[in-house]
């Protein structure tokens, strides 16, 4: 990989042949397990300028109609996470000088607290080509991390490393951008934090209110989630230029049926479905139809894979010769762009089944023979950073490249979910279409459920800690490890398709630490202590969702830090706190957090006719609250209503829905053009 230094710029070319398009990573990390940015990617003409507000891209513009930029969302890496953006070259805009890639940050927070700030560029087969470490980073709370640029026919990239302290707006308005110089009042009377109260997007997006899912309730906060930076304001003074966006209406039309026996038809029934052979047919069948038919989702599957933007085809049980006969992958996807075709070949499995690695390779090989581009693989599992699902051998003496490509159902169910509730598609028919396909997934006899099963090692691995038997460095540890890290980033991909809130992982370690490494650890802390634990960072919520399974006495616990409001009585946050949950379970506990001690705790139920009962005795500072369910954890490992999977599910839906939902977002100052919105 070429390591790039500040100011220096190389061809795309150079570096690789497949360059039409390309990956961006930016990533950061934060000891704390606290620190996150947005990117952001500007298109520029000849004048250094966008040629209209259309022109940025961010969390709530993720795509370019034309397909040359989406934004394909957050993965968590080591101790912190990775923002990735992909952009199809050969269908930018030939008026397009340069796209600018940028990252900011909310609030007071700075660059200078997170570490590790750095760019890859990877190219359509997902291998690194270059590498850009942005040091010395301080009060900044924006930053220009590269650009790629024409020069002729040949794209490049250059390092920049440029840091704003006025945040988005001084950058927006480098650049071009209209931005709204509003008084905090005016940024909040759209229901937004002021740090929303920026830029003005008259050429964007229409934007949609999320809807509240079954089984988590949408927190009065969330509605920020929905309007880019200034957008809300926009709306009163700028009238709408883009095409209303469908989404999925928030209350469902009454039924005509005459009793509940009567089932509404399907365009895709799953009812019938008897084999896993049938299974998996059906659903890649149903699946590719779909990513053809509703080009938002199709792209947003594809994209991420190094695909074009550009006219897709689908099909099923193609033949295609290998050794003595033929072999049937499940499925091809073809992608026609300017005359060249991406290929990408399927293999799905359904209902647990795992993928086989024989199966895997002759695809891989046959890709390479015929110089397709990709083959992806489709199940219920959840791919790991550095823990490939299945082991496969690429011939170095192979000119062309094969990328090897995994999706969970989990993943395309969230992004059904996140299109047809939340951001919304081009016409009432594809919302019809990603709704069908929504409740295909989500049928119980489909077998595109999500990650339902703890592996054989949770059996004995739980024996071993009731009998305390279980030793440091038993390699059944490491795989219950591995299991609860799948489980807590398919809870992430589903309450995040719920609320339309980016929802992440939290994985605190050592910068630099190897996946497997950091894994190892936390088995020897499960052999120690009997206990799986979690953390999940919910945008729009006050603090960091903790959530921990002791295996020791079955219970699960889900938990809150909530900080106290600065400058206020104590008194008068404890009654505060009190009214804000008073929807909350009774038996939620409460713990003041106070400096360098324990503070008082209770039960909600116990507190509610006395706050002052919240507050230390000796007078101590308090620093905030933490507030607690505990629930029983379920023992078997499958999909039934006891399962431990299940339990854990439903211990963060009541949690969030009863609690989290209820509380305030985090405080944060007020944006002005004068001082940014970052």
């Amino acid at each position: 990989m070429h390591e790039m230094t500040k100011g220096s710029n190389v061809g795309l070319t150079a570096l690789s042949d497949d360059t039409g398009s390309v990956i961006v990573s930016l990533s950061w990390s934060s000891a704390a397990g606290a620190g996150d940015a947005d990117v952001s990617v500007l298109l520029l003409g000849g004048n250094g300028k966008v040629r209209s507000d259309a022109d940025f891209f961010f969390y709530n513009n993720p795509a370019s109609p034309d397909g040359s930029v989406q934004l394909l969302g957050k993965t968590p890496t080591g101790s912190g996470s990775e923002d990735r953006i992909s952009l199809d070259l050969t269908a930018m805009p030939p008026e397009v000088d340069r796209a600018v890639l940028a990252a900011s940050q909310y609030g007071d927070a700075r660059f200078g607290e997170l570490d590790d700030l750095r760019l890859t560029l990877a190219d359509r087969a997902g291998e690194a080509l270059l590498g850009y470490t942005i040091a010395g980073a301080t009060t900044e709370s924006a930053f220009l991390f590269g650009e790629l640029y024409r020069r002729g026919e040949e794209w490049k990239f250059r390092a920049i490393g440029q840091g704003y302290e006025t945040g988005l707006a001084g950058l927006a308005t480098d650049f071009g951008i209209d931005v709204d110089e509003g008084s905090e009042e005016s940024g909040e009377s759209d229901g937004l934090p002021a740090e929303g109260a920026a830029v003005e997007a008259s050429a964007g997006k229409v934007l949609q209110a999320p809807a509240a899912a079954p089984g988590v309730a949408l927190p009065a906060q969330a509605a920020r989630a929905t309007a880019p930076d200034g957008v809300a304001a926009a709306r009163g003074r700028r009238p709408r230029t883009a095409k209303k966006k469908v989404t999925l209406p928030k209350a469902e039309k009454k039924s005509l049926a005459e009793n509940d026996s009567w089932q509404a038809a399907r365009l895709f029934p799953a009812g019938s479905l008897k084999s896993d052979r049938e299974r998996e047919g059906r659903a890649t069948s149903v699946l590719l139809s779909v990513m053809a038919e509703v080009p938002e989702f199709g792209r947003r599957l594809t994209a991420a894979f190094g695909a074009p933007a550009g006219r897709m085809q689908t099909f099923t049980e193609v033949a295609l010769p290998h050794g003595d006969s033929p072999k049937r992958p499940d499925g091809v996807i073809r992608v026609e762009r300017a005359g060249k075709l991406w290929t990408a070949l399927v293999e799905t499995k359904t209902n647990g089944n795992p993928l086989r690695s024989e199966q895997v390779q002759n695809y891989l090989d046959i890709a390479a023979r015929r110089g397709y581009e990709a083959v992806i693989t489709l199940s219920n599992d959840v791919a790991l950073e550095g823990r490939p699902l299945v082991q496969v051998k690429t011939d170095g003496r192979r000119k062309h490249k094969v990328a090897l490509w995994h999706l969970s159902w989990a993943e395309v169910t969230y992004q059904a979910q996140t299109l047809i509730r939340h951001e919304g598609v081009g016409n009432a028919a594809h919302a019809w279409l990603l709704q069908e396909l929504l409740h295909y997934l989500q049928h119980e006899n489909s077998g595109c459920h999500s990650f339902q099963n703890m592996g054989p090692a949770w059996v004995p691995v739980r024996n071993g800690i009731d009998t305390e038997t279980l030793c440091r460095g038993d390699a059944r540890a490491v795989e219950v490890v591995e299991s609860w890290e799948r489980l807590i980033r398919q809870v992430c991909l589903r309450l995040g398709g719920e609320l339309g809130q980016k929802a992440l992982p939290v994985q605190r370690g050592r910068r630099g630490t190897d996946p497997q490494d950091r894994r190892a650890v936390l088995a020897d802390r499960l052999c120690d202590e009997g206990r799986l634990s979690a953390e999940l960072r919910v945008e729009g919520a006050p603090g960091v969702l903790a959530l921990a399974a002791d295996l020791r006495t079955g219970k699960l616990r889900t938990s809150i830090d909530v900080p106290a409001p600065e400058g206020g009585y104590p008194l008068t946050s404890a009654k505060r706190l009190i009214r804000l949950l008073a929807k909350a379970p009774a038996d939620l506990h409460v713990e003041t957090l106070v400096e360098g001690d324990n503070g008082p705790r209770g039960t909600l139920e116990r507190l509610r006719p006395e706050p002052a009962d919240m507050l230390p005795k000796g007078g101590d500072l308090i620093t905030g609250f933490r507030l607690s369910l505990f629930k029983g954890m379920g023992a078997t490992r499958g999909s039934a209503a006891s399962g431990f999977i299940r339990s854990v599910d439903e211990a963060v839906d009541q949690f969030y829905a009863s609690v989290v939902a209820h509380l305030p977002p985090p405080e944060r100052r007020a944006a002005r053009a004068s001082d940014g919105v970052g």
